[in-house]
């Protein structure tokens, strides 16, 4: 509608009925807080159920439109926080997806807990694993390619798309460090895997975890173990994939059965092989381009949900890393 003198634009938006406004203000008004600095220089006031913005048109039709998406993620029961809000606002300001498209789809619900992607690039990576037979996960630490992968072989799980689930790992030291480690094979190999075990833990029920696996419906075990077997009907997770050489990526990639989808994850700025040792995830696109079913999905610093300082710390490092590598390069003092 029309605005006041000395107002460029003002937009009311009604919060209907069945939205509890503290699910979408948040605790002592937390969530409109971010929303009144993420969406600056729109003003936003709330009175009863009343949302009100006022401004310049471009800000306040962008407000609105945010607003109107977050009251479709709560009445989807998706509790919004202020990292999620200010997620969602930067998801609404370039223009990538509706937030609710993102934030409302559901992979997997586990005592009362539910597992959805938070950022556009994972919403991309949840939907190319649906979508292909092998998927590779590339990008930093925290932006969910392991537990997203996990939660969707739970699901294919569940759903008897896939009769058993296969997780593996390099175990970089390998040889004569594991031998000096105390203990029986498995005690030797358990810190290799233990990220493995402990998103498995959030997503079954811990009594139910160990009959599984003594079934052999779910197996962890190191990359090692693969060779020389082929995996039918399984959904396998290759996780440290920067840490395999090219000839162990194509070793995984070839035990791939009938009925089966394998979901590669990693970080190409992790490499802790030897030195001169090549990276089998780093060359895998050159080699594999253009093969229908497979897909690489890229995640990057803007899909970390972690504390808002990592992501900021891996653009740092990339940016250090890209100096480093200019001719003439001066290390800054």
């Amino acid at each position: 509608m029309s605005s006041p003198a000395g107002r460029s634009h003002v937009q009311v938006l009604n919060v209907p009925d069945d939205i509890p406004l503290i699910n979408l203000l948040g605790h002592r008004d937390e969530v409109l807080r971010a929303l009144e600095r993420g969406l600056a220089p729109a003003s936003i006031h709330v009175r009863e159920r009343e949302i009100t913005i006022d401004g310049a048109e471009g800000p306040v039709a962008l407000a609105a439109s945010l607003i109107s998406e977050l009251i479709n993620v709560v009445r989807g029961g998706t509790a919004l926080t202020v990292d999620s809000v200010e997620r969602a606002i930067t998801i609404t300001k370039e223009g990538l997806a509706a937030p609710s498209d993102v934030m409302n789809t559901d992979i997997l619900s586990n005592r009362g807990k539910t597992i959805r992607p938070k950022t556009v690039g994972q919403k991309k990576y949840v939907d190319a694993i649906d979508e292909n037979t092998v998927i590779f996960g590339i990008g930093p630490a925290g932006t969910g390619k392991t537990y997203l992968a996990m939660a969707k072989a739970v699901v294919a799980l569940q759903s008897r798309e896939v009769s058993r689930i296969v997780l593996t790992r390099p175990a970089v030291e390998a040889g004569e460090s594991l031998g000096f480690l105390p203990g029986t094979l498995n005690d030797k190999i358990d810190p290799y895997l233990r990220p493995l075990y402990d998103a498995l833990h959030d997503m079954l029920d811990a009594d139910a975890i160990p009959k599984l696996m003594a079934a052999g419906t779910i197996e962890v075990a190191p990359l090692a173990y693969m060779r020389g077997r082929t995996l039918n009907d399984a959904f396998i997770i290759l996780d440290e994939a920067q840490n395999t050489t090219p000839e162990q990526m194509k070793m995984f990639l070839t035990r791939l059965g009938f009925g089966s989808k394998a979901v590669i994850t990693g970080d190409v700025t992790q490499v802790d092989l030897p030195g001169g040792t090549q990276s089998g995830l780093k060359v895998v696109r050159t080699i594999l381009k253009d093969i229908d079913g497979l897909a690489f999905a890229e995640l990057s610093s803007a899909d970390v949900v972690r504390h808002r300082l990592v992501g900021e710390i891996i653009d740092a490092y990339e940016r250090w890393g890209v100096d480093e590598t200019q001719p003439n390069h001066r290390r800054r003092r």
